[in-house]
């Protein structure tokens, strides 16, 4: 069962991207595309791109050197003129990346997921021309980098089947680009998504292909980061001894990095402090399973949130729940309370509903202590502070 006939020829990647965010930009004000949509098994994406991954990838280089749109839906002409482009505008476009990066990083994906959309519609648009192989590549770096954005933005904000095509656009340009690190990458934030919605199995398919098929020049920080997902999902499945055993490897890797070359830039976000970040959300999640990871789950969330830089503001959020989270559960209500607060005091300022999620999975927690006083409050706060959106979900795992 393959329904987008996975993987897309080349010259069908640069359509499909500009057909998908044409219909993105034009349908979702309204909450259409998705909206009957389901999100693909993860054996189902998995499985056809396995071999495609693990061969070279194929730059075209006998390609007919034209200025001819390599037929290119008349559709996505229509919305954007294309034309050729040279290195500063790719320069600029490669910036832009950085901005919008750093951007989510600091206030969620909410406010800045259409102008992504819209870039990378644009960038499709110029994909359909055919650039000298040094140009062409990054051309297919940025587009990989705005879809790997653009998806983690609609995760961010509840589009789930939007977010996963963008994951697996970001893969096919990656690959076309030929960087395997990068499409490895896309696939582990589409395991990401997996493990957020309790699909843990389904991310261990995609992280599978993620891990092998990133290719041998893939450094060690990044095995590192693919190991944390993997963990998280077997933390999620209660599966602890592998937890622990994975968490090893993604330390031993991490540690292992000389540095020696330089990150990529989509890796430069994974630093020390994602790494206990992550590292707390894994014992955090086994905690429901097996209590004694509790408190390893609070040393790390506290090691985190000391390394944290103030413009990862999403992330502080996140080990603030995840701390919370582990106090609750290791019967430390005060602590637990203290946190949750920090928690809420920050989340006004962002437009992410995953963090809504996590609240509200924490506040699930609350329940067995809501005879105190300070616990009761927190939780008349939680429950005025959640967006309407956000209530109908919460009172059904109260």
């Amino acid at each position: 069962h393959n329904p987008d006939q996975l993987p897309w020829a080349p010259e069908r990647t640069a359509a499909v991207l500009t057909e998908f965010t044409g219909m993105d930009l034009m349908l979702n004000r309204r909450g259409l595309v998705g909206a009957g949509a389901a999100l693909a098994a993860g054996s189902t994406i998995a499985g056809p791109m396995y071999d495609w991954l693990h061969s070279d990838p194929a730059l075209v280089a006998d390609a007919p050197r034209t200025n001819d749109p390599l037929h290119a839906d008349p559709a996505g002409l229509d919305r954007y003129e294309a034309a050729p482009v040279g290195s500063e505008e790719i320069e600029a476009l490669e910036h832009s990346v950085e901005v919008f990066r750093a951007w989510d990083a600091s206030r969620g994906g909410g406010l800045q997921r259409k102008a992504v959309v819209g870039q990378l519609n644009e960038v499709g648009g110029m994909l359909a021309y055919r650039h000298p192989d040094h140009l062409q590549r990054r051309l297919w770096g940025v587009a990989a980098n705005l879809a790997v954005l653009a998806g983690w933005m609609s995760h961010d904000v509840g589009l789930e089947p939007t977010a996963q095509k963008y994951f697996v656009i970001a893969a096919h340009a990656a690959r076309e680009g030929g960087d395997r690190p990068r499409a490895g990458e896309a696939l582990s934030r589409a395991a990401r998504q997996m493990v957020h919605l309790g699909r843990p199995d389904d991310a261990l398919d995609l992280m599978k292909l993620a891990k092998s098929g990133s290719g041998d020049e893939t450094l060690p920080r990044t095995q590192a980061m693919l190991r944390t997902i993997e963990a998280w999902a077997q933390a999620s499945m209660g599966r602890g001894q592998a937890m622990r055993r994975t968490l090893g490897e993604a330390e031993e890797l991490f540690v292992s990095d000389k540095s020696d070359v330089p990150p990529p830039s989509w890796m430069q976000m994974f630093d020390e402090a994602d790494m206990h970040g992550m590292q707390a959300l894994a014992f955090r999640t086994l905690a429901e399973h097996d209590q004694g990871a509790a408190i390893i789950a609070q040393r790390h969330a506290k090691q985190a949130l000391e390394l944290r830089v103030k413009e990862r503001q999403r992330s502080k959020i996140f080990d603030y729940i995840s701390l919370a989270s582990a106090c609750f559960i290791a019967n430390d209500p005060d602590q637990a309370d203290r946190y949750a607060r920090l928690a809420l005091v920050s989340m006004g300022e962002t437009s992410s509903h995953r963090t809504w999620d996590r609240l509200r999975e924490m506040y699930r927690l609350t329940g067995q202590f809501a005879g105190y006083a300070g616990i009761q409050d927190l939780r008349e706060e939680i429950e005025l502070s959640m967006p309407p959106s956000q209530k109908k979900a919460k009172g059904t795992q109260t």
